[in-house]
């Protein structure tokens, strides 16, 4: 066992005695956040010796959401304005903290090194109100990232934006780029996102034997179900979903040109709402997920859960075109538009028949590209989850485990570098789960995608592998943001 200063300050003598005698068998050391293992791994990554610095100050700010004044807590801009460099450079970023809140920034699915994955209390201490923290590191692979706090339900602000990674060989040729930003949203409007987390947490009891009824409850929606996710959909009242910050009724516009092929990278940002998301009259091209290329392949949708990403190329038409993310299950949607051309603008809730369609987009149906795909061997560790909890009590967690944040390295995984690591995660809840693990990209069994966070279905098992060559303290977890801070939350820890 791991005997802390304040484990043994709550022992007696005789208990700490036996736990003395009980530790003669050596326990795993870890290795820590900011330790020589960390730092020698940053230093083996070499880069490009080229520095793109930015501050970002979480601070207060007012949202206009087509004329309702959301009062709510930011990065500048809502999203932030998108923060881009190439693979290999460095990225020095000092964030300020102007909130009355402990906050940190998570820049989510980059591989990078432990102490700056702005996760407390595992790999820093949160900067606290009036503090500062400078976040320096080499950014290891390309591809479309994002980030967001990891403190509380900080996530269901307005704290976010995109992170472009642009890899300096790049296969995929476009004539324009667009970032596309999905949000559900409630902040200053129904409620704070810890106002929900305190009406989510006391249960929901015996309201989950209504039936099929699709009705709000203060702060929880009822009824929303979706086949695509297995059943129930999700469980938060959002008054409103929107796209780069804008709702339906004062949309996102993009301008393009008839012919032209755009790449379009897609970032799931919400909290408790899986997007399925459509352009009308135009087929979609994914090329890329969470960063990572796949073989290409051609949909009508796709469906995206809370952190996942998806780059996608379009060939334009000429006129004016709905752009459409679905509140998957919950009846309402994000909508932006296309221009090309002259023509009417559709009304939001226009029929897009590429919703209705069998065409849908998930992790299933990609195959990783030959260049990145993981060489076949045999998993040197295999680690068992088990995603459990449920919505009566509100006590989801991992092996019927809810995370300690006071003791994070409780329920710790040991890994050790150099292994390859094989994770299958059961979901033996009656909900679908968005997965992130932090600090690296698995692949999914059979040749799929390489990823880091990916959609489990209820009574499913996800099975992947990945290679141990990022040392520290890694939370892994449910990227519902009211899950992962009720319980639903472990560590994967190198031992030294």
């Amino acid at each position: 066992m791991l005997l802390t200063r304040r484990g043994v300050l709550g022992l007696g003598l005789g208990a700490v005695a036996a736990a003395v005698l009980a530790s003669c068998t050596p326990a795993p050391q870890w290795v820590t956040p900011s330790g020589a293992a960390v730092s020698g791994t940053e230093k083996n990554r070499g880069g490009t010796g080229r520095v793109t610095t930015v501050d970002l100050t979480a601070a207060p700010t007012t949202l206009d959401l087509a004329g309702t004044a959301a009062g709510t807590w930011a990065f500048g801009g809502i999203p932030a304005p998108v923060i881009r460099l190439t693979a290999g450079d460095t990225l020095k970023a000092t964030v300020r903290n102007q909130l009355d809140a402990d906050t940190s920034v998570h820049w989510h699915g980059l591989a990078l090194r432990n102490d700056m994955d702005g996760v407390p209390p595992v790999t820093q201490a949160p900067i606290a109100p009036g503090g500062q923290f400078a976040y320096e590191f080499v950014t290891p692979h390309p591809g479309t990232y994002w980030f967001h706090p990891h403190v509380g339900p900080q996530l269901d602000h307005g704290l976010y934006g995109a992170l472009i990674i642009d890899d300096p060989d790049e296969k995929v040729t476009w004539d324009d780029e667009w970032v596309l930003i999905l949000d559900d949203w409630l902040d200053g409007v129904t409620a704070t996102p810890d106002q929900v987390l305190t009406d989510l947490s006391a249960g929901m009891g015996n309201m989950g034997g209504m039936g099929d009824m699709f009705m709000r409850m203060g702060n929880m929606l009822m009824g929303a179900t979706s086949d695509l996710l297995g059943g129930d959909a999700g469980d938060v009242y959002y008054p409103h979903y929107l796209i780069n910050g804008k709702p339906p009724a004062d949309p996102a516009q993009f301008t393009g040109t008839p012919g032209n092929v755009v790449r379009i990278r897609l970032i799931n940002a919400g909290s408790d709402t899986a997007f399925r998301f459509a352009m009308g009259g135009h087929a979609l091209t994914i090329t890329h997920t969470d960063g990572f290329p796949v073989e290409p392949v051609e949909v009508d949708s796709i469906l995206l859960g809370m952190g996942e990403r998806y780059d996608v190329q379009v060939t334009l038409g000429d006129g004016v075109f709905p752009v459409v993310a679905e509140a998957e299950g919950k009846r309402d949607r994000a909508f932006a538009l296309v221009r090309t051309g002259s023509g009417t603008a559709p009304m939001s809730d226009v029929e897009v028949s590429e919703l209705d369609s069998r065409q849908v987009g998930t992790a299933q149906n990609l195959t990783a590209a030959a260049e990145v795909a993981l060489s076949r061997t045999t998993p040197d560790r295999l680690i068992d989850l088990t995603l459990t909890g449920g919505m009566a009590a509100y006590d989801w967690g991992i092996d019927g485990r809810q995370f300690d944040m006071t003791d994070p390295l409780r329920d710790v995984h040991a890994i050790s570098k150099g292994e390859r690591v094989q994770l299958r995660i059961r979901n033996d809840t009656k909900m679908w789960h968005p997965f992130h693990l932090h600090g690296h990209t698995y692949q999914h069994a059979n040749g799929g995608p390489r990823k880091d966070t990916s959609i489990i279905l209820p009574g499913q098992t996800l099975t992947v592998d990945f290679d141990a060559d990022n040392p520290g303290q890694w939370v892994a977890h449910c990227h519902n943001i009211y899950h992962a801070e009720t319980g639903m939350t472990t560590v994967l820890g190198y031992q030294s």
